[in-house]
């Protein structure tokens, strides 16, 4: 899941980012609010991880920026203001949640794991299409009988691919949702990762339409040619 944190605070930007990287996610990590609407305005979030004692411009005005905006961006407000008439203003302005500084790690990754199903429709916290099946908690995943702990970037990738059934993910957009800002990324690195939960899961488990990306099929739509090594 690709994040983006605002958080003005250095020490525990720095720690935040860290610990939700150790998660395996991509986070991109930016210091005041102008910052924050440059960051969504050029790039495919997943969640917004949003302070709101920021410089240069307030988070409830980055959220109702990004709300006007049309963004329809999860939005996770983390801030150590917990007066009701705070949480109410942010949420009537469009955030998903609100989370009170200081918080447990544990329960920050309960809460984006939650906001992202949310986000693609999906109601049990076990994602799946109907025949692939994946554990945001454990990164265990299954199809056809086998279940394998898939690694890292594998779960980024087959999570982004879950939280989209249907839809055709190019190369670039694999990227930009699972690689955040100066992560260095090999010019075959999806190709290596697809083919990798492909040898894990079968062939047939992400699709493939030549010249255009990758996907997995919605709820009982029939397999794609899997074009192994594609």
């Amino acid at each position: 899941m690709r994040i983006l944190l605002v958080e003005d605070d250095r020490m525990l930007g720095a720690a935040t980012q860290q610990a939700l990287r150790d998660a395996t996610h991509a986070v991109d990590w930016v210091l005041d609010g102008d910052a924050a609407l440059a960051a969504v305005q050029s790039t495919p979030y997943e969640v917004l991880l949003l302070d709101l004692g920021l410089p240069r411009r307030d988070g409830l005005g980055v959220l109702q920026a990004v709300r006007r905006a049309g963004y329809n961006l999860p939005v996770i407000i983390v801030t150590a203001r917990d007066g009701v008439d705070d949480r109410i203003r942010g949420l009537d302005l469009g955030a998903d949640d609100y989370l009170i500084k200081p918080f447990d790690v544990g329960e920050l990754l309960a809460r984006l794991r939650a906001v992202a199903r949310r986000k693609g429709g999906q109601a049990q916290a076990v994602l799946s299409n109907g025949a692939v099946s994946l554990d945001p908690a454990t990164r265990m995943a299954s199809y056809r009988g086998t279940t394998v702990r898939l690694t890292a970037r594998e779960y980024s990738l087959m999570h982004a691919l879950l939280l989209r059934p249907g839809a055709v993910l190019s190369r670039d957009d694999l990227e930009n949702l699972i690689y955040g800002w100066n992560e260095e990324v090999e010019s075959n690195a999806v190709e290596y990762l697809i083919h990798g939960i492909r040898k894990k899961l079968g062939a047939d488990a992400i699709g493939n339409v030549r010249g255009v990306g990758w996907v997995v099929e919605r709820r009982g739509a029939e397999p794609r040619s899997p074009m192994p090594d594609a």
